[in-house]
């Protein structure tokens, strides 16, 4: 009997060895990785996804750990630094870029076990989704306030690529400029990178000496705001508060507010209930919204801006309801009529009060 005794014993003690290795196993840090177009720095589009990172971590603890790799060129580079992360270990990893929807979906292929979340692209797959905001609709609203805030009438736009997504902030801030000055226009200088201070410097002061009292942008570094300032005009930003960069000139900036869906995410993994799928959030989820409004914007400008944006919340105004006309003067979206998503997603063409040709 002795002998069986012993026997059960060791048995026990295996088992309970077992036991704890597996809850230890089970208690690993879900590994969460993220691709970045530009560095960090200190402002715009990485900065915000960074601060989403931080958010995560804070919110989570040793129930995850992440990393990042930043300055990462679309294409071939990035599939290379996508593929790296998932053979790594990484649970889920945010790819941050539109340039990196097809190696995104070329390495979720590979690696069928890892969760993928693809920001401003539009292919999915079992374990890829996508996510964006509506920031169009913080971009009306920097429309509206540069109308009031421009004494020329004539804005300038500092643009990355010609893409859906800078269309539709284009047009968005056209038609928010033009809701309050309808003859203003907006003149657009393209310097084809999302992230390059010295050329966007430079269409900053070209913008600058064609007129332009009030400055915008859809690229990443604080550049055209530093331009503003230097030249004593107004600057409205994008991604993030850009206002440090330029104290005087800066007026507000649409902001990207990822920590709420970042956390989500995460914790559906951990819960096992992710699954695929396409997130676009606006002013009403607080996906979107407006950096604090410079003390030089009067009081009841900023009033209406916040009524603006109620509405908007609300569903009160949508900032592509018609009539809308084309650059050619074309009746495109009929009043009583508003531009659905499907054609939001693919917009290829400038409104009215937008100057010079789209690029090919």
């Amino acid at each position: 009997m002795s002998l069986f005794k012993n026997i059960v014993k060791c048995f026990a003690i295996a088992l309970a060895l077992t036991t704890t290795f597996v809850h230890a196993e089970d208690k690993k840090p879900l590994k969460v990785g993220f691709v970045y177009v530009s560095p960090i720095g200190e402002a715009g589009w990485t900065y915000t996804h960074d601060v989403a990172r931080k958010y995560i971590e804070a919110q989570f603890g040793d129930k995850i750990e992440t990393t990042y790799v930043e300055n990462v060129a679309e294409g071939a580079d990035a599939e290379r630094v996508i593929t790296q992360l998932a053979k790594n270990g990484n649970d889920l990893i945010f790819t941050t870029s539109f340039g990196y929807m097809n190696p995104t979906i070329k390495v979720a292929k590979r690696f069928p076990k890892v969760k993928f979340e693809h920001a401003t692209g539009y292919k999915r797959a079992k374990n890829v989704g996508t996510y964006f905001d509506r920031i169009y609709q913080a971009r009306y609203l920097t429309g509206v306030l540069a109308g009031y805030m421009t004494k020329t009438d004539t804005i300038g736009y500092v643009a990355a690529f010609p893409i859906p997504e800078v269309m539709r902030g284009i047009n968005a801030f056209t038609l928010g400029l033009r809701s309050v000055k309808p003859n203003a226009t907006v003149k657009v200088v393209w310097v084809n990178s999302w992230y390059d201070p010295g050329k966007e410097h430079e269409a900053a002061s070209s913008l600058i000496q064609q007129g332009a009292d009030v400055l915008t942008q859809h690229t990443d570094s604080p550049a055209p705001v530093q331009a503003a300032e230097a030249a004593g005009i107004y600057a409205i930003g994008y991604h993030s508060d850009m206002s440090v960069f330029g104290p005087k000139a800066f007026l507000t900036s649409p902001v990207h507010n990822f920590n709420e869906f970042y956390a989500k995410r995460v914790q559906q993994v951990l819960d096992g209930t992710w699954k695929s799928e396409d997130v676009w959030g606006g002013i009403d989820t607080g996906m979107t919204t407006l950096a604090p409004l410079n003390k030089s914007v009067p009081a009841d400008v900023a009033q209406k801006i916040q009524a603006i944006s109620d509405d908007i919340a609300s569903g009160k105004l949508h900032p592509f309801a018609g009539p809308i006309m084309n650059q050619a003067g074309q009746i495109i979206v009929k009043e009583g009529e508003q531009i659905a998503d499907k054609e939001l997603l693919g917009m290829s063409y400038y409104v009215k009060g937008v100057e010079g040709k789209l690029p090919n």
